[in-house]
């Protein structure tokens, strides 16, 4: 190697060499975490008929199927949420001299998940001239489920909903979807009667 060939290759090596060595000098800070952007569809309501003892309001951006499990009574529905992976589970019972049995599975269904809720609140609901009345539980934290309610004429009918979302749970990124989707169930349980 020529002496003028060996003065040019140093060169380059240490302005290479130093560009590298004050690139790495600034110190990184990682980004805040953030999430997806979610889209929120318009609020539109259509009236649920069926051969069910009940009707309701429910979202039109919403698909309603018969429940299809195998422990699935009659008149048991899943309201779906495509665009959010999520389902409202409705179970529906004839009560047959079991209310307050039912009334107390309902509440230790709401109150289990205490162990990862940080709060349940209860919101009471009365339609007297309806003869509906229910309770709306309001599970804050990273619970499974974020809101049940249960809605009765504590005669002849008894009907029960779960919200579930299908992904991990985490309250800050689910807190817009689930706020959203309450508002619906609110529609529903202000919009239901008995046939």
């Amino acid at each position: 190697m020529q002496k003028g060939t060996k003065l040019t290759y140093m060169s380059v090596l240490v302005i290479v060499g130093s560009i590298l060595f004050g690139a790495c000098a600034k110190k990184y800070s990682p980004k805040p975490r953030s999430y997806f952007r979610i889209d929120l569809p318009e609020k539109q309501y259509i009236q649920y008929e069926s051969d069910a003892p009940y009707r309701f309001d429910y979202p039109v951006y919403t698909v309603i199927d018969k429940d299809s499990s195998k422990n699935a009574e009659e008149f048991w529905i899943n309201i779906n949420y495509p665009a959010f992976n999520g389902n409202i589970y409705v179970s529906y019972k004839h009560i047959n001299n079991n209310f307050d049995q039912i009334i107390e599975d309902t509440r230790k269904l709401a109150y289990k998940h205490t162990i990862k809720a940080d709060a349940i609140n209860e919101k009471l609901f009365i339609k007297p001239d309806k003869k509906v009345y229910g309770v709306l539980y309001e599970i804050e934290g990273n619970a499974a489920s974020s809101v049940q309610f249960f809605l009765t004429d504590s005669v002849n009918h008894y009907l029960r909903g779960a919200l579930y979302f299908n992904v991990e749970t985490n309250k800050d990124s689910l807190a817009p979807v689930i706020q959203y989707v309450k508002d619906d169930i609110i529609v529903l349980i202000e919009s239901f009667e008995w046939k």
